[in-house]
């Protein structure tokens, strides 16, 4: 059984109210298209089938007249040759003919009244339709917007960037460290052009670590 049973069911229903109690809104409103669409396609056959019988009657109504016209003119011809009896029992054949007629054009006014229905129903449908097609693109933004900024909130909790920080703040204490060394050697003294050198290596080095860690923090 889908979502809705009756046409009425689709064209009171109230869209929002539906997706706000639904965990899978995307889901849902699939549904609620693919349903519509059946819905609206049964409608339009229905209506085609209406319009083919206004058409039939209205041929037959067509010919019914034509007939009454016929058993009219027969009637006349024989009140003209003097048979009575003849353009009695032709008054007669019109009479039926004539309350057919009334009876087939009754059927045309109620399938006239059928179609009009069918058409408001075929509009308000679409309506829905289009509203419908309409959330879902909107839907399924917002879900695409949602997942991306879930994705970087986990990434921006996971414990491996902590962890790349920590290392990080590690290696910036031991090159304080280090360069405390350096400068408490040069209290007092001044450096001698080795230990100037071997200060640069280490600097050097410890700027290289920092870059290299610096990028794959970036990365993460």
């Amino acid at each position: 059984m889908g979502i809705f049973s009756r046409l009425n069911d689709i064209i009171n229903s109230n869209l929002n109210s539906m997706l706000d109690r639904a965990e899978d809104p995307e889901k849902i409103i699939r549904l609620v298209i693919q349903e519509m669409e059946d819905t609206l396609v049964e409608i339009r056959s229905d209506a085609a089938r209406t319009i083919a019988d206004k058409k039939k009657q209205s041929r037959r109504i067509d010919r019914l007249s034509a007939e009454v016209l016929e058993w009219e003119r027969k009637a006349e011809l024989a009140i003209a040759k003097g048979r009575e009896d003849l353009a009695r029992a032709a008054l007669g054949e019109k009479n039926q003919l004539e309350q057919t007629v009334q009876l087939l054009i009754q059927d045309m006014e109620d399938l006239e009244i059928q179609l009009s229905k069918l058409n408001e129903d075929i509009a308000n449908l679409q309506n829905k339709l289009d509203d419908a097609k309409a959330r879902q693109k909107t839907i399924v933004m917002k879900q695409s917007t949602s997942n991306g900024r879930l994705q970087v909130r986990e990434k921006l909790h996971d414990r491996r960037v902590d962890d790349a920080f920590s290392r990080f703040e590690d290696l910036e204490r031991k090159m304080e460290n280090v360069e405390g060394k350096v400068e408490s050697f040069d209290l007092g003294r001044s450096k001698s052009l080795q230990e100037e050198f071997a200060e640069l290596e280490v600097q050097d080095k410890i700027d290289e670590e920092l870059a290299k860690l610096r990028e794959k923090v970036k990365e993460k």
